[in-house]
Formats: structure tokens, C-alpha cells, sequence
């Protein structure tokens, strides 16, 4: 399997899986978009983030969930929100997120994009209607691993960067990890089509050359770095049949969270691939997000989901 899965499969999901995966072209019914908006001030179509809220403004702030794509850094669009238009219309606003790529700029230009994003729009929070104390993320894959570094490293200021709004990012009140990276370092070897040495792949490119010459880049990208007790609830959605990022990603960080602490939940789908949608695993999600977002009862319980 070819590194163009990112470019190529993802936005087709985003097509084979209606309804769950809206029109990415279309805000729900009962919302409008705001296309486009410049979180970095450098008029980079990759560095803009797009808002829906709903068109009648709500009477109190409503929390946000916050989306970014997947693609393997190289590919992918926050003009592809999928699922997220579906989540917040049970009372939320929702962003998606644009990033510089790793053919435009290497690591750690991604996180710095992310991270100035989200002091975007903890700035521009009562402009907007949303609440900057209920902010949850959901990515997907290298997305997946954006949200996570998000989750745990508020306050590192290595990761920070120096990207548009300056000030603290805000605080994450909850996580949704969809197969996405945790710890580079111990990715070799697990099973992976990505070879992290090999010329042009994934991995490769984001740092700009083999794993093995940019190590400490590579630790300073892995969320599980950074896990500390204070971090948000986490839940971790995982394919146990992944070839691109492998099962042992996501049970590593888990169980690191646990052991700091943390809420942090594992879903498993049994012989599912890298990314896979089904009605069991969307309810359970907007249930996470709902309980911390929006403190509705109901917990998600670690273990398998259905795939189909």
C-alpha cells in the first residue's frame, strides 16, 4: 500500500460512509459556515480554519469541537470535516482546522499551525458564540496525533511556536484519538506498512529525512511525551487489522494515561482497518463529547465496538 491511501481513500470515505460523513461542501441543516478565516495572518490557504455555528446565535456560549484531518501531513483538507457536522448538531459549534504540510514545511511546522489555531480561537471565542472553557478535539490519524500532542502538552513551550495569536493555548476539556500516532519511537517494527527510513514516506517526510537521524524531533512529536496527570479524558479509536499505524499505538498511550492518572478509554474495532465508521462507534463518541462537554450522563465503557 502506497503513501497516496492519505490523499486518495480518506476523502472517499468522506463519500462512501453518507450520512455519517456529510457533504464536506454543505454546513448541517440549521447552520452556517465561515470559510477561510486566517488563524496565522499570513494569507496561507493551508493556515485557515473554517467555522460552523448555527445560524440562530445560541442565548449562552456553546462548546466546540474541534476537528483536524488526517493525510499523513502530506495530504488531506479541513474543507473535508466528515463526521464533525454530524456531532455538533446536538448543541455544539464546530471548527476545522487547515495545517502546512510536510511538502511545504517539515516538523514542527504542523503542531505550531495547530496550536496557533487554537489560540485563534480562544481570542475570537465571543466573537463567534462558542465557549473557550468547552473545547473537545476529534483527528484522525496524523490528525489523531495532532489532538493528542494538543491534549498533552499545554504549557511546553517547545511545542508552542511562535504562528499568529500570541498568548495560552486554551485549556482541552476532552480528546477523540482516531488512529493517530503516539509514540514514534517505538512505531518501527510493529507492523506498519510506513517504513520511518525508507525515502518519501510519511514519516520521512515529516521530519525531513529517516527516523533515525531525527530523534529527538521524533520524541518531540509523540504525545505520549508529555503525559502528565493534568491532561484531558481521552478516548482512543483503534482498528485492530490497522497496516498504517499499528494497534500497539494506541494500547502504549492508553495505558500510559492510565498510569499518570487519566481518563482515558480504548475502542477496538475487530479486523478493522486504518479508519472505519460504523452507527455504534459515531453514538459512542457523541456520548464522550456530550459528557464532557455538555455534562449529560452516560460513560463510554474501554473495549470492542462494532465495525459495520
Amino acid at each position: 500500500m502506497n503513501q497516496r491511501f492519505f490523499t486518495v481513500i480518506l476523502p472517499l470515505l468522506a463519500i462512501i460512509c453518507t450520512p455519517l460523513l456529510m457533504r464536506a461542501d454543505l454546513p448541517p441543516p440549521g447552520y452556517l459556515v465561515l470559510r477561510d478565516l486566517d488563524y496565522a495572518g499570513q494569507n496561507n490557504p493551508r493556515q485557515k480554519l473554517d467555522l460552523y455555528l448555527p445560524e440562530k446565535p445560541s442565548e449562552k456560549p456553546l462548546p466546540l469541537i474541534v476537528y483536524i484531518h488526517g493525510g499523513g501531513w502530506e495530504g488531506g483538507s479541513k474543507n473535508e470535516p466528515g463526521v464533525l457536522l454530524h456531532f455538533i448538531q446536538k448543541g455544539y459549534a464546530g471548527a476545522s482546522i487547515g495545517y502546512r504540510l510536510s511538502d511545504e514545511a517539515i516538523w514542527p511546522a504542523q503542531i505550531h499551525d495547530v496550536k496557533a489555531a487554537m489560540r485563534w480561537l480562544k481570542a475570537h471565542a465571543k466573537d463567534h458564540g462558542f465557549d473557550a472553557e468547552k473545547i473537545g478535539l476529534f483527528g484522525i490519524s496524523a490528525g489523531g496525533q495532532l489532538v493528542s500532542l494538543l491534549g498533552t502538552s499545554r504549557g511546553v513551550s517547545e511545542v508552542e511556536g511562535s504562528v499568529g495569536t500570541a498568548g495560552e493555548s486554551p485549556k482541552i476539556a476532552c480528546v477523540a484519538n482516531f488512529c493517530g500516532p503516539a509514540n514514534f519511537l517505538t512505531f518501527p517494527g510493529k507492523g506498519s506498512v510506513i517504513d520511518s527510513e525508507k525515502p518519501s514516506t510519511a514519516i520521512t517526510k515529516l521530519f525531513g529525512g529517516p527516523m533515525s537521524q531525527h530523534l529527538e524531533e521524533a520524541k518531540a512529536a509523540s504525545p505520549i511525551t508529555y503525559v502528565s496527570q493534568d491532561d484531558p479524558p481521552f478516548l482512543h479509536i483503534h482498528g485492530t487489522a490497522d497496516k498504517l499505524v499499528p494497534l500497539s499505538q494506541a494500547v502504549e498511550f492508553d495505558a500510559a494515561l492510565d498510569q499518570a492518572g487519566v481518563s482515558s478509554t480504548l475502542l477496538t474495532g475487530e479486523g478493522a482497518p486504518h479508519v472505519f465508521f460504523s452507527p455504534d462507534l459515531v453514538n459512542k463518541m457523541q456520548l464522550f463529547f456530550d459528557h464532557h462537554l455538555q455534562g449529560k450522563p452516560g460513560v463510554v465503557q474501554q473495549g470492542p465496538v462494532i465495525v459495520k
